[in-house]
């Protein structure tokens, strides 16, 4: 049933005129980069603008943990115990944040401290945490046709959700009493958008890796914005860049037999460069 939804862009790609395209696997991959790409590039412009970095990086870096809790669990895919875990994380960053009197930068580094150094010990009880080092690099390229149909899920559902939160997001980020004054509930969209971005870091850790997904959600918004001129431009930007830049990831990765997530993130660097260079000749 997925490969025959699949199959008219298997047979689109499989048309062109280039090695990768005659392989399944990279058809796959590429299919996944088409969402996943712009979604981290969207979702990069509100992290960029709130500087929640920081936040982002936690949310990658405590998957362990999650991992963690679906082996005791006994589940076949982490993936749910790790989405479970990061919406706690966001929640008990909020918390431990509004309740300590903490800056943002203190709660999440006392959280993600505590909640690593869990996971990682749990992990590797008995010697055997090497099993779950491939989530540091991730492998795009273990892409299956039904992780590219939910892939397709997540990010109509992202989209939607995100452009609801958006306008009062950047809003806070330019004038914080102005969207204050405008809605009485300025902290629930932030509290809602940190919950989004962290299920979608836990779902593009498996093929991402949690050592740079935060630099793909990082520099394409980086680089967008040394191009922009007003948010619409730095949004469009940042998905352009995220975009082109996990394409050429993807395909140079093949041929240089490279880790695909750590390739595309060097992409994404060499285009922000470029706009650096831009900027300054500007």
């Amino acid at each position: 049933m997925i490969e025959s939804l699949l199959a008219p862009w298997h047979g689109f790609v499989s048309s062109l005129p280039f090695e990768w395209a005659r392989y399944e696997f990279m058809r796959h991959a590429m299919l996944a980069v088409l969402f996943v790409s712009p979604l981290l590039g969207a979702l990069g412009t509100v992290v960029v603008a709130n500087r929640m970095a920081f936040f982002s990086e936690a949310i990658g870096h405590a998957a362990f943990t999650g991992i963690a809790l679906g082996v005791i669990l006994g589940l076949a895919d982490p993936l749910w115990s790790m989405i479970g875990f990061a919406l706690l994380l966001t929640l008990a960053i909020a918390w431990v944040r509004r309740r300590g009197g903490l800056s943002s930068d203190t709660a999440i580094g006392l959280v993600m401290a505590f909640t690593v150094s869990l996971g990682i010990v749990i992990l590797s009880r008995g010697g055997d945490f090497a099993r779950y080092t491939n989530f540091l690099i991730g492998d795009m390229l273990a892409v299956t046709g039904n992780d590219v149909v939910w892939l397709a899920l997540l990010a109509l559902i992202v989209f939607a959700l995100f452009f609801f939160f958006f306008n009062r997001l950047i809003l806070g980020t330019l004038s914080p009493a102005l969207a204050r004054s405008r809605a009485a509930h300025a902290g629930r969209a932030e509290l809602s958008f940190a919950c989004l971005l962290a299920v979608v870091v836990t779902c593009a850790l498996p093929w991402i890796g949690i050592l740079v997904i935060n630099a793909l959600l990082i520099l394409p918004a980086a680089a967008g914005r040394n191009l922009a001129n007003n948010t619409a431009q730095f949004f469009g930007w940042s998905v352009a860049i995220s975009l082109v830049a996990g394409l050429a990831g993807l395909i140079v990765s093949f041929y240089t037999s490279t880790a695909t997530g750590a390739t595309i993130v060097l992409a994404a660097m060499a285009i922000y460069l470029l706009t650096l260079l831009r900027r300054s000749a500007s």
